[in-house]
């Protein structure tokens, strides 16, 4: 069973590597907001075309006062090559047990061509200063979604 969370519920911490093998925690981010988002599997094209939008927007969402880190159920290895292929510039982390995702709603029934079976679903929260949900999204799309979460938080382009 899924459980989503929900704007003003306490973000649940965590402790996970990220792509060079450094160990990450939410609350390295205290006093920040951030955009943690759940993708399904780096160096595919709709993950790929995420990662690159978020890449592609750090500076404005830097500037706006959002750090950014992605999560998935890939190895360092893994996260590390795709890093370097994207010229990646924030933190992939490592859920390979995917107990975070299954902690952040981001873990559940997913179907595909009639096929139905656990796995990640594409998300995003922002976490804010103190630690609480500002906003969660659950089976967002790939294409479009770093545009929209910028005009759902008020954010200039």
């Amino acid at each position: 069973m899924r459980h989503a969370l929900t704007p003003g519920q306490k973000a649940p911490d965590f402790t996970l590597t990220d792509q060079s093998g450094s160990p990450v925690s939410l609350s390295d981010f205290a006093g920040t907001k951030v955009i943690v988002y759940f993708y399904p599997k780096a160096s595919t094209p709709g993950c790929t075309t995420q990662a690159c939008d978020f890449r592609d927007n750090l500076a404005s969402f830097t500037s706006d006062g959002y750090r950014v880190v992605g999560i998935s159920p890939d190895s360092q290895a893994a996260l590390q090559k795709f890093t370097d292929a994207q010229s990646l510039t924030f933190p992939l982390l490592s859920d390979p047990d995917h107990a975070v995702a299954e902690a952040w709603g981001a873990w559940g029934e997913k179907k595909n061509y009639g096929r139905v079976y656990e796995g990640l679903i594409r998300s995003t929260v922002v976490v804010d200063e103190s630690g609480a949900v500002e906003v969660a999204q659950y089976n967002v799309r790939a294409k479009g979604h770093v545009a929209k979460l910028r005009r759902d938080l008020g954010l200039s382009d």
